[in-house]
């Protein structure tokens, strides 16, 4: 809608609606276009940071204490660029012994005073609105590497064509460190469920497991995309205790309010990748608790 029809609907002037709209922006609410303002989501421009930051704080927060968990000492991960990441990182700075490989400075920021967490950042341009950095020396940088797991966040999450995000650029560099990673791990609030972007950076079939919050029970976009990405082979850890609900003790850290976020693993449907090959590869990266907790799920069906 312009601003000329916004005021007129809401019986104000142009100027109070353009400060409106600002405001609105920064909470993510809508995109300003030149004269005028679009829904989010879809294939519309990527926000930068200082509006991502504000948006599921709380789902976020629950997301990182779960894929913390999945973090033993010792190990070398790749962290993409992300707020959703950032916050991973500030849990990983408890992780003695790890290696983590980046490209955003707000990761490398929070594991800066980590003594027990080796920090190694990419190559590349600053991308100044999602502080990270992109282009070939990042992609080259990741040559030759080789972890354990990689994590990463994007714009969108569809069963249909995986994680995408906005940018050509973060797309790319995402590509490469998805590429020298044995796992990968999405990292999505509901508010991506559903939601398609530009550029895909992770296809489904490579998503080994997603990490995500409970979507409230009236979002039904959410919820089937949930289950049809589970139909598909991808593991569902759902963290509760995001204001939605609460944990039962002793399943994470702890949140806010004294809640805990807890951890349920949805079924594992399908095998993705088919042959002997892949299902040996399969079971030598599932730690033990990954084997008790699927052979648990099993026993229950």
């Amino acid at each position: 809608m312009s601003l000329r029809e916004l005021a007129r609907v809401v019986q104000t002037s142009e100027v109070t609606v353009r400060r409106d709209v600002r405001a609105l922006e920064a909470e993510g609410l809508l995109d300003r276009r030149h004269g005028g303002a679009v829904l989010p989501g879809g294939f519309t421009r990527e926000s930068g940071f200082p509006q991502k930051s504000h948006l599921a704080t709380a789902e976020k927060t629950a997301i990182a204490d779960v894929a913390a968990g999945l973090v033993e000492e010792g190990e070398a991960v790749v962290v993409g660029a992300g707020t959703t990441t950032q916050e991973l990182a500030r849990r990983l700075a408890r992780v003695p012994g790890l290696t983590v490989v980046t490209n955003s400075l707000l990761v490398a920021q929070a594991l800066a005073h980590a003594n027990r967490v080796e920090v190694v950042m990419t190559g590349g341009t600053l991308r100044g609105s999602n502080y990270a950095l992109v282009g070939s020396g990042a992609e080259q940088s990741l040559q030759g590497l080789r972890v354990s797991r990689a994590f990463l966040s994007g714009s969108g999450l569809t069963a249909e064509r995986g994680l995408s995000t906005s940018n050509m650029l973060s797309a790319s560099v995402d590509r490469a460190l998805v590429q020298a990673a044995a796992e990968v791990v999405v990292l999505a609030d509901h508010t991506k469920l559903g939601t398609d972007t530009m550029f895909q950076t992770v296809p489904t079939e490579f998503i080994t497991r997603l990490v995500t919050d409970e979507p409230p029970p009236h979002d039904d976009r959410a919820q089937s995309e949930l289950q049809a990405l589970a139909d598909q082979g991808v593991q569902i850890a759902v963290a509760a205790g995001s204001g939605l609900q609460s944990g039962p003790p002793g399943t994470g850290e702890g949140l806010p309010g004294g809640r805990r976020p807890a951890r349920r693993e949805s079924p594992l449907p399908v095998q993705r990748r088919t042959g002997a090959a892949a299902q040996l590869r399969a079971a030598a990266l599932a730690d033990p608790g990954d084997r008790a907790r699927v052979a648990d799920l099993r026993g229950r069906r």
